[in-house]
């Protein structure tokens, strides 16, 4: 005899509860916003609401691709995102592979903790304390001076942004998102592991051979979804860092969406940038989750 739907529910109703708040989140400010999208088709005006206002098509879309600062922001964040998936993606890797091998318990715990801790501070502590070293009175150009060599001015050289902003990056979250490769390592063949070792091969070999196949899957569903974010980025961050000089490297679509949108009012256009860019990522997204199917067996659906 089938159970009924609504006897399943009752007998898992404490699991549904715990869901209903993830859904109402979801619904509230990720799906019921995707009304306000109709205004980068249309010349939104306060007082005439989103119906009330005009359609005007695609002209916003065509009035940021023909813009002369269009090419330098994309290519500021590419860049930031490239260099941060080229330095900060295998970072966590290595450091859960690392960990992995420590034998004494007491001693990992400690590098857990130190690792995953500046997760927890906020963005603006992060962005302060960058500021606080990286000043000419700060710790990295004593340092400097102490070996004999000029101080730099690092917050104000365009060319040391990207650096600072990956570097800093890396330090915040490597330690955090390593947990997902030590879940990952957990279900590493045990077995297969003493087989090799009885066969005479070494850590690195182990590794190599046995270890990094086995959390492949894991590396490739992590490494399409940061591929998904390439044309993203949290404008916060960059806000707090960047100033007038730096805008050359700095300046990217998420701070110019603020400018644009918070500051000049201009809400239909800055709404249609960032659908723009919203767009490019689910087509990056999906491109490499097909080009990941392709070459292996990992991919998100």
């Amino acid at each position: 005899m089938k159970t009924s739907p609504w006897k399943k529910i009752k007998k898992c109703k404490y699991l549904y509860i715990m869901m209903l708040l993830p859904i109402i989140y979801y619904i509230l400010f990720h799906y019921l916003p995707l009304y306000g999208v109709l205004i980068a088709f249309k010349d939104y005006k306060i007082a005439k609401g989103v119906w009330g206002s005009s359609w005007v098509g695609f002209k916003w879309f065509q009035k940021f691709l023909m813009d002369p600062y269009f090419w330098k922001l994309v290519k500021n964040t590419l860049l930031l995102n490239i260099y941060g998936l080229l330095w900060g993606f295998p970072v966590p890797i290595l450091l859960a592979l690392m960990l992995n091998e420590v034998t004494n318990a007491k001693f990992k715990r400690v590098i857990q903790t130190v690792s995953y801790l500046p997760h927890f501070i906020s963005t603006v502590v992060v962005c302060g304390m960058v500021m606080n070293f990286l000043s000419l009175d700060g710790i990295i150009n004593q340092l400097i001076a102490a070996f004999g060599f000029d101080k730099i001015q690092f917050m104000v050289l365009p060319e040391w942004f990207r650096t600072i902003f990956t570097a800093s990056g890396i330090w915040q979250t490597c330690g955090w998102t390593s947990i997902i490769y030590l879940s990952a390592l957990t279900s590493v063949d045990q077995e297969i592991l003493e087989a090799a070792m009885i066969d005479g091969a070494n850590r690195f070999q182990r590794i190599k051979s046995v270890t990094l196949p086995s959390i492949a899957p894991t590396i490739s569903i992590m490494l399409i979804m940061q591929i998904g974010r390439l044309m993203s980025l949290g404008y916060e961050k960059i806000i707090l860092l960047y100033n007038g000089s730096t805008y050359e490297t700095a300046d990217v679509i998420s701070t110019y969406v603020y400018r644009r949108g918070i500051l000049s009012a201009d809400f239909s256009y800055s709404t249609a940038v960032g659908l723009f860019q919203s767009v490019i990522g689910v087509i990056l997204l999906v491109a490499s989750n097909q080009i990941s199917k392709k070459l292996s067996d990992s991919s998100l659906w």
